[in-house]
């Protein structure tokens, strides 16, 4: 009896292994799925922006929140989702992307689409007390840039403002770690109070990035901080800084 009890249990292990296994593989076939579809979504978002009017600002008659003079080929997208503060986009790269805050309602975006649907991909978004005017900080596919080599054909950002286009060279380029006194705080500079706190900041950047850059930041430099998910350490963080050039 006790030899039938034993086979029984390993036998309901066995169904409950069986189970699991097929669960976590419609959770990877939904999740790639959702994948594909989110990047079709996207595409269809840049395709739009591609096609749109190539005036530099919308009649002055345009139903715009604020009175705000946004460019032509922003103007559909952010009629459709007020949250849309700008566009990030890396020559060479699939990184081509609306960029999205949402004061009230702050990392909304780190799992809802540009259509404010749930998904695990989330859009890129500004953190809620960055002023888009200032500096940002947002999510990006930005794991390449830990070669140098990469970094070395794609310098340059193209961030845009819904009323400014803007390219911004990078600075710098490191993993830290979220969440954990061992780790930078990068998430916490905002806007510096002075010179001292700014040249600390870029100091802090520069010393732990991964490669040399050439290139530095001073004080009245407008910068911009993407930073995504790196999984070589718990809550790890790939970080890339870069400042407005022209």
């Amino acid at each position: 009896p006790m030899k039938n009890d034993k086979s029984i249990i390993g036998d309901v292990a066995a169904v409950c292994l069986l189970g699991t296994e097929a669960f976590c593989g419609f959770r990877i076939y939904h999740y790639y799925a959702e994948v594909d579809e989110q990047t079709e979504a996207f595409e269809e978002i840049a395709e739009m922006v591609e096609q749109a009017p190539t005036d530099e600002t919308v009649p002055d008659d345009a139903p715009v929140s604020e009175g705000e003079d946004v460019l032509a080929k922003y103007q559909e997208l952010y009629l459709q989702n007020e949250d849309m503060v700008g566009w990030i986009s890396i020559a060479g790269t699939t990184i081509n992307y609306p960029v999205m805050q949402s004061r009230n309602n702050p990392n909304f975006y780190l799992k809802h689409n540009f259509e404010k649907e749930y998904s695990d991909l989330g859009t890129p978004y500004v953190q809620e007390n960055c002023d888009i005017a200032e500096s940002g900080k947002m999510f990006g596919a930005l794991e390449d840039y830990k070669s140098k080599s990469f970094y070395e054909e794609h310098k340059n950002i193209q961030f845009d403002t819904l009323t400014e286009q803007a390219e911004y060279e990078i600075v710098a380029v490191f993993k830290t770690v979220a969440y954990s006194s061992e780790g930078f705080r990068y998430y916490d500079f905002v806007d510096a109070e002075n010179e001292e706190d700014f040249n600390s900041y870029v100091g802090k950047c520069k010393e732990l990035a991964l490669y040399d850059t050439g290139v530095t930041a001073e004080y009245g430099d407008r910068l911009i901080t993407l930073s995504t998910c790196e999984y070589s350490a718990q809550n790890g963080r790939l970080v890339v800084v870069a400042k407005m050039v022209g």
